[in-house]
């Protein structure tokens, strides 16, 4: 099985605090390709903070707003680590995955919780009263769903977490 090309995009997926972002350059790094972070994307796109975005819009706002900046990405070649929210929309998950392989980056409900340090600070989409445990529940499935491959990132640094996805990706058949 061949890895994906250097034409090919890397998607990370995953819950807030994974570490898509931080991992993502690593990655773009070894594997010589661009990098993209689409909440940084949106974030210079609309010139404000995620949290204002999602105060000002709401939830279902956001999303149309993350949506859009995905369907957006046109260029192959590169990593591209999304927002955890990505995962909500159909057609951006579609776009993504026809670009390359979308890797699920996870961690237990437990360790998410030692690196969160503020949820609500942070620009993430998630129903009024939920907390990160409601969160983890509700979308768990849906990187299950668009995950070609997951990566579990317990008790790995940074580095051995790309060494994982370079593995996986050495098997990776579209």
């Amino acid at each position: 099985m061949a890895p994906p090309s250097g034409e090919d995009n890397i998607i990370l997926i995953g819950m807030p605090g994974v570490g898509k972002s931080t991992v993502g350059v690593l990655l773009a790094k070894v594997t010589m390709r661009g990098f993209v972070d689409t909440d940084v994307l949106i974030q210079r796109r609309r010139g404000r903070p995620l949290q204002e975005i999602l105060d000002d819009l709401g939830p279902e706002g956001f999303c149309r707003v993350e949506e859009a900046c995905i369907l957006s990405l046109k260029d192959t070649g590169r990593v591209i680590a999304t927002g955890g929210s990505a995962v909500y929309s159909h057609a951006a998950m579609e776009h993504l995955r026809a670009t390359g392989p979308v890797v699920h980056l996870h961690l237990p409900l437990e360790r998410l919780r030692e690196r969160i340090e503020d949820l609500a600070a942070r620009g993430v989409v998630m129903a009024a009263g939920d907390d990160l445990r409601d969160l983890y529940h509700e979308r768990s499935p849906l990187y299950r769903r668009w995950a070609d491959l997951t990566i579990d990132c317990t008790g790995l640094n940074q580095d051995q977490v790309v060494e994982r996805i370079l593995a996986g990706l050495s098997e990776y058949r579209p």
